[in-house]
Formats: structure tokens, C-alpha cells, sequence
């Protein structure tokens, strides 16, 4: 039986990109978007099926999936790659209208995907996540707070569900990679290439895609970045507790998944 994937902001860029990888690897692929000819044309060229889908709205993912289970008996992949870009800060253009759409698609749309997958993927005995977020939930975005802190929600949201899944089978992880060359940018491409912020090639990052899926962690924030082989980001544990004497705490209970709290 062919394996399933269900592709979120499948319609053009990353998405499209990672849907004909998947299909030329023998996935049948649910392709799923807002823009509904594009997504039509990206499913029909793949040979997949298209279903609108606003990833804001927690019931059409629920319904996405179920069309995946329907058309190809089950669901081995999620890549929820739906996302926006934000540009305004908390000044000039800011509304909390404006904030909870951006917030909504790339923040809320990995949540309900995620919320929508998971039974499909434990009926398949397990599978894969794959969320993208970008370096700028990686790092301090100045020039971009709210993009940093929705992207930054997301690798924090894979980083949890990683060990909490892994005895199901089923791996989450974070395509984290810097601006590429489609059209979320469209309105910056001119001041990033104006500033030498070298673009990625969308083919770079399918290439990351394929070595999460080709790898064996879970938890992990891949890196992709101009001139360097994608990678898990390497995060520093944070300080763990000591006594009023300055000695390390007594371990709790390692069935406790409290794990990051008490590491040095």
C-alpha cells in the first residue's frame, strides 16, 4: 500500500515543492490550501487530490485528514507547512485583528494539524510530523517580533510533542529555514537582497525535508541555511536546580517528562 501525506499551503512554494518530492517518492499526496486553483493544479500535476482547507478553522483540518483516510486509507505524513508573513510590529499597523490572523495561520494551524493527524497516524502504527517554522524562531527577530514569536511557538510546540509521541511511533520536527525564494517574501525581497541576505533555493529546502524524513530523531529544529548542510539546531539544556549547599538536586522521577527542568 502506497503511503499518504497531507500537505498544508500546498498550493505554491515549499509546500508545492515537497508535494511533487513526495509523490516522485510514491506518496499519494492530499494537497490542501486556501487558493483553491492553485492547489487544484499542484494536485492534479502530482496526481494527489485537493481539498480547501483554512488551517485557522480547527474543523477543516479534522476534515482534511478524514479526506486523506478516505481517498488513500490512512495518513503517514502531515507536513503542515501553511504559514504567512507578518509585517507590521507592535507600533505602526498593529491591530489585534491583524496579530490574530498571522498568529492563527502559523501558530494555530500547526496546532490543529497536529490535533487533526495524530489519531490517523497511531491507526498507521505511527508517522511522521513535519512542521515548518523558520531560523526566525530560532533567534531574536528585531525587525519582525511577531513572526519571531509565532515561529518560535512552533519549534517550542515540536520540541514538547518530539518525546511525548516518540512511544507511538510517531516523529515531530521543525523545518526551520532562513528567507527562500517564494512568495511570502514578495514585499521584503527587495531590502533583504538590498542588504545581502543571500536567498535559499526552494530545492534546499525539500533537500532538509528529506533528511528529516530520512533521519531517525524527534524533537528536532532543522536549520536551513545558504551554504551549510541542514542539521538539527544543537539547544543548550537550561540550568538545572541545586541545593542551598550549591549541589545538584536529587533526580526526580525519570517517568516524570519534566526532563528539561532538571538537566544541567
Amino acid at each position: 500500500m502506497a503511503k499518504a501525506a497531507w500537505v498544508t499551503g500546498g498550493a505554491s512554494g515549499i509546500g508545492a515543492a515537497v508535494s511533487r518530492r513526495l509523490a516522485s517518492q510514491g506518496y499519494r499526496v492530499l494537497v490542501t490550501d486556501v487558493d483553491v486553483s492553485g492547489g487544484e493544479a499542484v494536485a492534479a500535476e502530482v496526481g494527489g487530490v485537493f481539498r480547501r482547507c483554512d488551517v485557522r478553522e480547527p474543523a477543516d483540518s479534522l476534515a482534511a485528514v478524514e479526506a486523506a483516510v478516505a481517498e488513500f486509507g490512512g495518513l503517514d505524513l502531515a507536513f503542515l507547512n501553511a504559514g504567512v508573513a507578518t509585517g507590521f510590529g507592535l507600533e505602526e499597523g498593529f491591530t489585534p485583528e491583524a496579530y490574530r490572523r498571522v498568529m492563527s495561520i502559523n501558530l494555530d494551524g500547526v496546532v490543529y494539524g497536529v490535533h487533526a493527524a495524530l489519531p490517523a497516524l497511531k491507526a498507521r502504527g505511527g508517522g511522521n510530523i513535519v512542521a515548518t517554522a523558520s531560523l526566525a524562531g530560532l533567534t531574536a527577530v528585531p525587525f519582525d517580533p511577531i513572526y519571531g514569536a509565532n515561529k518560535a511557538a512552533v519549534v517550542g510546540l515540536v520540541r514538547a510533542l518530539g518525546p511525548l509521541y516518540a512511544p507511538a511511533g510517531i516523529r515531530v520536527n521543525a523545518l526551520c529555514p532562513s528567507f527562500a525564494e517564494t512568495a511570502i517574501i514578495k514585499d521584503v525581497r527587495d531590502v533583504l537582497v538590498g542588504s545581502g541576505v543571500p536567498l535559499l533555493e526552494v530545492s534546499d529546502v525539500v533537500a532538509a525535508f528529506d533528511a528529516i524524513l530520512a533521519g531517525s530523531g524527534t524533537g528536532e529544529a532543522w536549520y536551513v541555511q545558504v551554504g551549510r548542510p541542514a542539521e538539527p539546531f544543537a539547544f543548550r539544556n537550561v540550568p538545572g536546580p541545586r541545593t542551598e549547599a550549591g549541589d545538584k538536586a536529587p533526580s526526580a522521577d525519570p517517568s516524570v517528562q519534566i526532563t528539561a527542568f532538571r538537566e544541567n
